[in-house]
């Protein structure tokens, strides 16, 4: 599943730094997370820390993007073999 920030977001900035996949964006009036690189911290972390420093919770999961575990250990895996190939 990736994650969501809702529009109760105060753009306190502490989120995007957090986001070990870099999904995590301003956008026009808040942040946003990019569904296609947000692995809820699969393969970094026990909990997503954008959720984990979140000071008013506006971080839910993402109801258009539901994923298993696995699937999100599958993009986890596939981002960081791009990382590795653009980083060569």
């Amino acid at each position: 599943m990736a994650l969501l920030i809702t529009d109760e977001c105060i753009n306190c900035d502490v989120c995007e730094p957090e986001c070990p996949n870099d999904a995590i964006s301003q956008g026009p009036e808040i942040y946003q997370i990019d569904p296609a690189k947000c692995t809820e911290c699969v393969g970094h972390f026990d909990q997503p820390q954008c959720r984990e420093v979140c000071p008013v919770d506006c971080i839910p999961v993402h109801p258009d993007f539901v994923e298993t575990r696995d699937g999100l250990m599958l993009k986890y895996e596939g981002l960081m073999r791009l990382k590795t190939v653009s980083a060569a």
